[in-house]
């Protein structure tokens, strides 16, 4: 699995970094990107947040090295949560105060606002779960936020078939396809968290029919 992330979210920390070398390294100034030189901070905040999210948060999902390390867990977490919560207010500050470009419509500001506020609910919940040491709960909610914060990954594969086959969508198939990455990444989270581990299943099985089963001369336990 973290690798699966690690790759997801390669195509939207490329497209990051670009950006960052652009504001950095002086580049023209376009139609395009003239938001981002107008008031760089919330970019700047934003891309750098979303690549340490992204990419040490997938680390978070690798069980055996979580059991092997739990200090390294608990303080990328920290990090993490801090992380996930400036991607989500940079996004939501850019949303509502950055001018649109060509293409962003009220539908698909509508999603940004929906889901970078979610992400918010979902980091906050599962910081919250952990602190009762509920860690369940934890583990849920802070998957459901980084399946939202992972979402440009899956919305550049949504597009993707899109752009091959009809070219650049339109406001309202933007909107829809966008919509899609973080839909997709939502349910595949929800199937995660509630799928029953099989192995810790066959485990307890194994565990139960041994502790149950009847030495010689005793009558048969019934399960």
């Amino acid at each position: 699995m973290p690798v699966a992330l690690v790759v997801l979210g390669v195509i939207p920390a490329i497209a990051g970094v670009v950006r960052v070398g652009e504001l950095s390294g002086g580049a023209a100034v376009t139609a395009e990107n003239a938001r981002f030189f107008a008031e760089p901070l919330p970019v700047l905040v934003h891309i750098p947040s979303a690549l340490l999210f992204s990419l040490l948060g997938a680390f978070q999902f690798a069980a055996g090295f979580r059991r092997r390390r739990p200090g390294w867990h608990r303080a990328a977490g920290r990090l993490l949560v801090l992380c996930g919560l400036a991607v989500a207010v940079s996004g939501l500050w850019m949303t509502l105060f950055y001018p649109r470009p060509v293409g962003d419509g009220d539908l698909l500001a509508g999603f940004r606002l929906l889901f970078g506020v979610g992400m918010i609910m979902c980091i906050v919940l599962g910081f919250a779960a952990v602190r009762r040491r509920d860690f369940a709960r934890h583990r849920a909610w802070m998957m459901r936020g980084y399946a939202i914060g992972m979402g440009a990954g899956t919305q550049a594969l949504t597009q993707l078939p899109w752009i091959l086959l009809v070219g650049m969508p339109g406001e309202f198939p933007r909107a829809l396809l966008t919509g899609a990455g973080w839909v997709i990444n939502l349910a595949v989270a929800e199937w995660v968290i509630r799928r029953r581990p099989r192995g810790r299943t066959r485990t307890s099985t194994v565990a139960r029919t041994r502790t149950s089963a009847p030495a010689a001369g005793e009558g048969r336990i019934s399960a």
